[in-house]
């Protein structure tokens, strides 16, 4: 591998995603071989603590730009280009394509001989209006591989670049740390500290956001309830619906069946997979398509974890589930049926069991992170 440049907004420790995706990748790569240039997570004294604490554990080079925002601007790109030069390095990947990928060209007069952009759902969103179009295409021309979440993003993103820049995409979805995640996650003690350890347990792990479909399954719980009487809905996790969530759950009369954790640390996370029984988000694509699931790997975390999943149908979420085997893909938004693939499995614990060691083994097949970090660094 050459040694290599990440320019990225999206690092630890800001949260996200996208910022774990980065950093599972990062710290498979020779840490020798690697330097990341970020942006500031938070300007408070507490979140310049929370980033110096975090660098001083890494075990490669990191350094921030004073900003907030990362964005390809003539300070940015020259900050970029003396990091190259300073550190040696001739391959570069950005962390996310749209916008730092317009960097490419001068990292590449530079010196850069690798230059491989990452795409998310957001890209997707980008290549359906024409200004956005028409940079992704130019971040397409600067750049020797633009990679793609699954199908869903490929087929839309590839849209607005050259024949020639879509030839060139390779797909490289996050991956699961199937040591972390795994059916002895600890759920069983998670269970027992929220006095549930009877009740057969929906668990919903995300951000609080109305794309993810919490709110459909606070709307699926009446019917849940009227065949899974002591049955519970578990939403972990902190974001800005949560307000509206709690509501919900009051006017929809299923208050008592829901309980909230708020923001949970990563570190506790796979616990909280572990207590569950199904693993449910039915996420939606909102606003005319621009605001869509990536890929959700929740769903495969989930799996890793032993649970069956019911998951959305918006963007590229289905590409995380094998449809009837590892769980189902449901309409995002639908209450009605979300309500009946959940009700299906809280009421076979055969079926969950066969799902739930058919989605862990399909982790362990396809979704490993030592697999996709040796695809990078083929790119690379």
């Amino acid at each position: 591998m050459h040694k290599t440049l990440i320019v990225t907004n999206d690092f630890p420790p800001r949260p996200g995603g996208i910022q774990a995706f980065l950093h599972n990748m990062a710290l498979r790569l020779d840490p020798e071989q690697l330097v990341v240039y970020a942006s500031t997570w938070k300007r408070s004294r507490e979140g310049v603590e929370a980033t110096a604490a975090f660098d001083a554990e890494q075990p490669f080079t990191v350094v921030r730009d004073r900003t907030t925002m990362l964005l390809p601007t003539p300070r940015v790109t020259r900050r970029a280009v003396g990091l190259l030069k300073e550190h040696g390095c001739s391959s570069v990947w950005f962390g996310a394509a749209a916008p730092l990928g317009l960097m490419g060209p001068a990292l590449r007069r530079a010196g850069a001989e690798r230059l491989v952009a990452t795409t998310h759902g957001h890209e997707a969103g980008w290549a359906q209006l024409p200004g956005s179009r028409q940079l992704l295409r130019r971040i397409g021309e600067g750049t020797d591989t633009i990679t793609y979440l699954g199908e869903y993003t490929r087929s839309r993103i590839a849209a607005a670049l050259t024949e020639r820049a879509a030839d060139r995409m390779v797909q490289l979805p996050p991956g699961v740390d199937e040591k972390t995640f795994h059916p002895g996650s600890g759920g069983a003690a998670v269970r027992e500290r929220l006095g549930l350890t009877d009740r057969p347990v929906v668990v919903c792990v995300s951000r609080l956001v109305p794309r993810k479909g919490q709110d459909t399954l606070i709307l699926a719980m009446p019917a849940i309830l009227a065949r899974v009487p002591d049955a519970v809905l578990l939403i972990v996790g902190g974001g800005p619906y949560e307000a509206d969530l709690h509501k919900l759950a009051q006017d929809t009369g299923v208050a008592d069946s829901v309980r909230f954790t708020g923001s949970v640390p990563w570190a506790e996370l796979p616990a909280h997979y572990g207590a569950g029984d199904v693993f449910a988000m039915p996420c939606r694509t909102r606003r005319g398509g621009l605001d869509v699931e990536g890929l959700g790997i929740v769903y495969l975390e989930a799996s890793a974890t032993g649970l069956p999943v019911v998951a959305g149908d918006s963007g590229g979420a289905p590409d995380a589930v094998l449809d009837g085997e590892t769980g189902w893909v449901v309409r995002g938004g639908s209450a009605e049926e979300s309500a009946s693939r959940i009700i299906t499995l809280l009421q076979d614990p055969d079926l969950r069991r066969r799902m739930g060691e058919r989605g862990r083994a399909w982790v362990e097949e396809k979704w490993r992170w030592d697999l996709l970090a040796e695809k990078l660094r083929e790119l690379l």
